[in-house]
């Protein structure tokens, strides 16, 4: 049996399924449980660190935007704009509604529940109360010296 891929997306999402979350377990296993869902604060970090999509996400929390305006306001080609606000809608930042008289039109309004939830996360995450003092487990200063012992100087 063959399996046609469509894109390097879809070969990665194969053979590397939620290779982030396996890794975030395994490191905050070890450690500590982190307050936070790692994972989808990463994919959406991962999403909003493209410029132009954060110049689009700010113009839809401050109003509900077509394509067209998007485009229009940020001299980007529709296809692009299309593109980055699939991105956003894939990780739930943005909500989008078809016009009911003719559904050509698409109108993309924030989700607020999750810019809350995103919100809070970061919150959780960089709560200044998580940090914990250093733990020394190696390196030349976990080594006790006995306060008889002399050090001999040549």
């Amino acid at each position: 049996m063959s399996i046609v891929l469509e894109s390097s997306e879809a070969l990665d999402n194969l053979l590397y399924p939620n290779i982030i979350q396996r890794m975030l377990n395994y490191i905050w296993s070890e450690i500590h449980p982190s307050p936070v869902d790692l994972e989808t604060l990463a994919e959406r970090l991962k999403v909003l660190a493209e410029p132009k999509r954060l110049l689009i996400l700010e113009m839809i929390i401050q109003g509900m935007q077509c394509n067209c305006e998007l485009g229009e306001a940020l001299k980007m080609a529709p296809n692009l704009i299309s593109h980055h606000l699939s991105k956003l809608r894939k990780v739930g930042l943005v909500n989008a509604e078809r016009d009911p008289s003719d559904s050509r039109w698409v109108y993309y309004s924030v989700n607020q529940a999750a810019l809350d939830e995103l919100n809070t996360t970061f919150g959780a995450f960089f709560d200044p109360e998580r940090i914990q003092p250093r733990r020394l487990t190696c390196g030349p200063q976990t080594l006790v010296c006995a306060p008889d012992s002399t050090i001999s100087k040549k």
